[in-house]
């Protein structure tokens, strides 16, 4: 972590105080405090906890579980959300906003799928302190308040595809260990909710749904994921099946659920009574989709691209893509050097990048370097007294710390070029790490050794729901039992004859186990 002890860049080092005791005062009273006191390697729970407050990416509520969401967040928020309305608008698919409150009645409407979200439903019971004859539930997720009105809009066949979106905040009470980001008692999503007249339909867009959220997690947060089904076990609540992006947090040995899309079949259409008239004039029930990703994709972030400096941001997602820093040096020309980082700012703005200057003149070079790493940000420009001289411009990358002088004749193509290289840098690497991660298995033993050693264990499953369960029952323990996370879309070769890790029955499916979040 650079400090203010750090000689900067284009300027000479001093001499040290030849006495230590001296030394060590001026030492310690020129620590910047801004390094992390854990190490990702060493106590990952309190290290992530550390960086996205140090990074003033959240702070704490007076709420357990609640979060308030930073700019520095909330901008890494927006431009998926640019990214992924565009995208679903391009699908027809329209945008609308539904109450956050739910009437009992209807939630219970659909006994399989709200047993799913019970124990985390909030309620309001009071008004005041009037207690409220009836009781009224905070949304947990919006099947049972869109639907009662889709099955008043849909009436005949040309009502469909009925294809909704909201984003919109859901609450569910989390009782197991609150993370930021990754389990919130409040947190933003988007959600969409769709109706077609035939499985097909539905069937495709599940599928044009999940490669976005491929897209939103590998091209705009550089985090490799899986894309795969979910186990019966695992699947939504009165769903038909459910697809899922599955990422991987190495330094725990844990899979995250990413995103998932589901496809609802008729189950819900029944309950609703979401009927139409075909062209035939004969009654038919839709087919209904839902789909969701949440701000835990800036958890998986962090998580997967942090380290003992603080974040580091892919530039696609970095509310500030370079930040540049003058280095002032005695008897020099100060002025020269605030318009140059005045002119390289100006330059980089209007090439469309994210740009500021740190002209703050009450912290050192060494202090503001150690801030925008804390922050993340992707590439740091420094300009001294030799640059200025040199008419060039000195660029560090916060993802690999590599330096590189740029001349400020070709500044806005070495940036560009410099922030496409990190944004695939970062991607491959974190490739790199979760591959190295996956043990691929064919008996119990070897599984259970796999799990201890926090590992993405591919296994041989003859796809049987007790098995499931006796897996986890059979992987208890303090750090949580395993489960599938997915069945991956890309399978390998299964040979002919090959057991099941689990029952020793015959096996249907290469499968990823692990613990998850």
């Amino acid at each position: 972590m650079a400090n203010d002890k750090e000689v900067a860049h284009g300027a000479s080092s001093k001499k040290s105080n030849p006495n230590p005791k001296n030394a060590k005062k001026k030492e310690v009273k020129k620590e910047t405090g801004l390094g992390l006191s854990n190490k990702k390697d060493e106590n990952f729970g309190d290290w992530y906890s550390e960086v996205v407050v140090n990074a003033e990416m959240i702070e704490y509520y007076d709420i357990s579980g609640c979060y308030i969401l930073r700019p520095w967040a909330i901008s890494i928020w927006e431009t998926m959300q640019v990214f992924f309305d565009a995208e679903i608008k391009k699908m027809k698919i329209k945008n609308c906003y539904f109450p956050l409150f739910v009437s009992p009645g209807v939630l219970q409407k659909e006994k399989d799928h709200i047993e799913g979200f019970a124990p985390e439903v909030a309620w309001v019971t009071k008004s005041g302190d009037s207690d409220l004859d009836v009781h009224i539930a905070i949304r947990p997720t919006s099947e049972t308040v869109m639907y009662p009105y889709y099955s008043k809009w849909i009436r005949g066949h040309r009502d469909l595809p009925l294809r909704l979106n909201q984003w919109c905040n859901v609450v569910r009470w989390e009782f197991s260990n609150p993370t930021p980001f990754i389990r919130s008692r409040e947190f933003l999503w988007q959600e969409g909710h769709t109706a077609f007249a035939t499985q097909q339909e539905a069937d495709k867009e599940v599928l044009e749904i999940l490669e976005l959220y491929r897209r939103i997690y590998e091209e705009f947060l550089a985090v490799p994921v899986i894309k795969g089904k979910k186990s019966e076990m695992e699947k939504f609540a009165g769903g038909l099946y459910t697809t899922s992006v599955e990422a991987f947090i190495p330094n725990v040995g844990r899979g995250v659920q990413g995103a998932t899309s589901h496809c609802l079949g008729q189950n819900f259409a029944k309950m609703f009574e979401i009927n139409y008239e075909n062209e035939k004039g004969e009654k038919a029930m839709v087919w209904q989709n839902s789909w969701a990703y949440s701000t835990r994709t800036i958890g998986v972030m962090v998580m997967v691209h942090g380290d003992d400096k603080g974040l580091v941001l892919p530039p696609k997602v970095a509310s500030l893509q370079v930040i540049v820093i003058p280095v002032p040096y005695k008897d020099v020309d100060m002025q020269a050097i605030y318009q140059a980082c005045s002119s390289t700012v100006t330059a980089l703005e209007e090439a469309g990048f994210r740009v500021e200057a740190d002209i703050r003149d009450n912290y050192s070079p060494g202090w503001k370097y150690s801030h925008w790493e804390m922050k993340g940000v992707p590439l740091r420009i420094e300009i001294g007294p030799k640059d200025l001289a040199n008419k060039q411009v000195r660029v560090v990358r916060r993802d690999n710390g590599a330096k590189k002088d740029i001349s400020m004749e070709g500044l806005v193509d070495g940036v560009k070029n410099l922030l496409s290289e990190i944004q695939e840098s970062m991607l491959n690497a974190a490739i790199q790490k979760r591959d190295a991660c996956i043990e691929k298995v064919t008996t119990w033993d070897e599984f259970v050794i796999a799990l201890n050693k926090k590992k993405l264990i591919l296994a041989p499953w003859c796809d049987e729901e007790d098995v499931e369960k006796d897996v986890k029952a059979r992987t208890k323990g303090e750090t949580g039992a395993a489960k599938t996370l997915c069945t991956p879309f890309d399978q390998p070769e299964l040979p002919e004859g090959i057991l099941c890790f689990a029952s020793g029955k015959p096996a249907k499916k290469w499968t990823y186990w692990g613990r998850s979040y």
